[in-house]
C-alpha cells in the first residue's frame, strides 16, 4: 500500500511558477513509476509528466514539454513537479499517481491540489 499527499499548489500570476511536491508512505515507493496528472474545468484527467522508477526515464505531454521539470528523491520518498511559464491553461487539479504497470489505470492516486493561474 503507498498513500500519495500532494502540496504545494496554490494561485500565481501568468508567468509565475510554483512548486508542487509529492509525499509518498509505505513500502516500494522506489518500485513505482511516478507522474502527475491534472484535471482542468470541463475536461478529462490528463497525464502530463511522468518519472521512472529509477528516475532515469521522463515522459512530458506536448502541452507542458520546455516549462515543467519532474523529479523523485527515493531516499526522500518524494516526487516534485516544478512548474515554470505558467499560463492560465494550466489551471487545474493536479494529481500525483504511481503505478507499476501502466498509466491507463495508476495503482495509486493522490487527494489532488488546485493550481490556478490569473491572466
Amino acid at each position: 500500500q503507498v498513500q500519495l499527499v500532494e502540496s504545494g499548489g496554490g494561485l500565481v500570476q501568468a508567468g509565475g511558477s510554483l512548486r508542487l511536491s509529492c509525499a509518498a508512505s509505505g513500502r516500494a515507493f522506489s518500485s513505482y513509476a511516478m507522474g502527475w496528472f491534472r484535471r482542468a474545468p470541463g475536461k478529462a484527467r490528463e497525464l502530463i509528466t511522468a518519472i521512472g522508477w529509477s528516475g532515469g526515464a521522463t515522459y512530458y505531454a506536448d502541452s507542458v514539454k520546455g516549462r515543467f521539470t519532474i523529479s523523485r528523491d527515493n531516499a526522500k520518498n518524494t516526487i516534485l513537479l516544478q512548474m515554470n511559464s505558467l499560463k492560465p491553461e494550466d489551471t487545474a487539479v493536479y494529481y500525483c499517481a504511481a503505478t507499476m504497470t501502466q498509466w491507463s489505470k495508476p495503482d495509486y492516486w493522490g487527494q489532488g491540489t488546485q493550481v490556478t493561474v490569473s491572466s
